[in-house]
């Protein structure tokens, strides 16, 4: 098996995971297999869940950068076309509140004064 990329999980997406085990009653093996995650990640969203509730299912981190979904695959639906072209949007308005003015492709970055 080679080496998988880190994958950010929403706390929604765990909870749906977790509650599979618990609520229907699925072995751990059979939904880490489906879900395509290790045995022991889903264990410990489990124990987490169960001592914690769903608070214990909160990522302590923040995701990566949002449009490398989007940027890494060759070909996407008409939705992903439209997710993807509104984060750029948004992330060249935050830039813009913030003061940073933009050319091109936005690789070439200027500071407002």
């Amino acid at each position: 098996m080679g080496k998988r990329q880190n994958r950010y999980w929403s706390k929604d997406e765990k909870l749906r995971i977790v509650n599979r085990v618990i609520v229907d009653g699925l072995s751990s093996r059979q939904v880490s297999n489906s879900e395509n995650i290790s045995n022991g990640l889903l264990n410990d969203w489990i124990r987490k869940y169960l001592e914690l509730g769903e608070n214990g299912l909160e990522n302590k981190r923040k995701p990566g950068n949002p449009l490398m979904k989007y940027s890494r695959r060759k070909e996407l639906s008409e939705i992903e076309k439209l997710e993807y072209e509104n984060m750029k949007l948004r992330i060249e308005n935050e830039r813009l509140k913030k003061g940073y003015m933009m050319k091109g492709d936005g690789s070439f970055v200027m500071y407002k004064k």
